[in-house]
């Protein structure tokens, strides 16, 4: 049991995926694993545990922003022994060959700032993923039919976002979509020595304003879910 964890010695999986939001973790929980129970309900934080083709997987929320997952993240790696962190959650497309309820496999994640900078200093450290659960998840992707875009994005500090020349930037230089979470992710699991891996779909798009509605949003949910666990646990 931690701070902001109250989960018991081995109620955490090693595998662990992340949604920003508690009630999707409730949903992912409920969907995809074979008898989940709530091992976690601090701050109405929500995780679950549960089995997913015999292997043992926890779905655990980690709120919105680097800072906040920053908190669960470094928890679960000290404290819990997890091995493996995958984010599951939405972004914003920032490319016009990225559509709506397109996967993203993100191999790095830029950003102007992460709770880690003041450890790193002067420096500017380029967090990735890890390269197996990257090319697992490529490789389940394609099995489903999915062809997912796979390349740089961007962890924003700010949702409510007033710098259009910078989002202009990183459009010019290739990024394929913003969210707020994976910079952070990236840096601890290396710091951690685990894997990692950010799983997207994009749910709204800054060049063209569009966005998926809720029903949209389920089922492209579902198949970054079922690509996550496919890519944990390859056959």
């Amino acid at each position: 049991m931690t701070i902001h964890i109250g989960a018991e010695p081995g109620d955490i999986a090693e595998t662990v995926l992340m949604p920003g939001d508690p009630m999707r973790a409730q949903w992912a929980a409920r969907t995809f694993l074979d008898s989940p129970r709530q091992i976690n309900a601090v701050r109405g934080m929500l995780g679950y545990t549960g089995t997913w083709r015999g292997h043992p997987v926890t779905i655990h929320g980690s709120g919105m922003g680097m800072p906040s997952l920053s908190i669960y993240a470094n928890e679960l790696l000290r404290d819990f022994g997890v091995r493996t962190l995958m984010r599951i959650g939405s972004c914003g497309g920032m490319q016009p060959h990225v559509g709506l309820r397109d996967v993203i496999l993100a191999m790095t994640a830029s950003s102007i700032s992460t709770p880690s900078s003041s450890l790193m200093r002067e420096l500017r450290f380029a967090p990735c993923a890890d390269w197996g659960l990257l090319r697992a998840a490529a490789q389940a992707a394609e099995t489903r039919g999915i062809t997912p875009h796979i390349g740089g994005i961007y962890s924003s500090d700010t949702f409510y976002d007033e710098r259009p020349d910078l989002n202009d930037q990183m459009t010019r230089h290739g990024t394929l979509a913003v969210e707020m979470e994976t910079a952070e992710l990236y840096t601890l699991a290396s710091r951690y020595g685990a894997r990692a891996l950010s799983v997207l779909t994009v749910s709204d798009h800054l060049l063209t304003g569009d966005a998926v509605s809720s029903a949209d949003r389920e089922t492209g949910f579902s198949a970054m879910v079922e690509i996550a666990l496919a890519a944990a646990f390859p056959d």
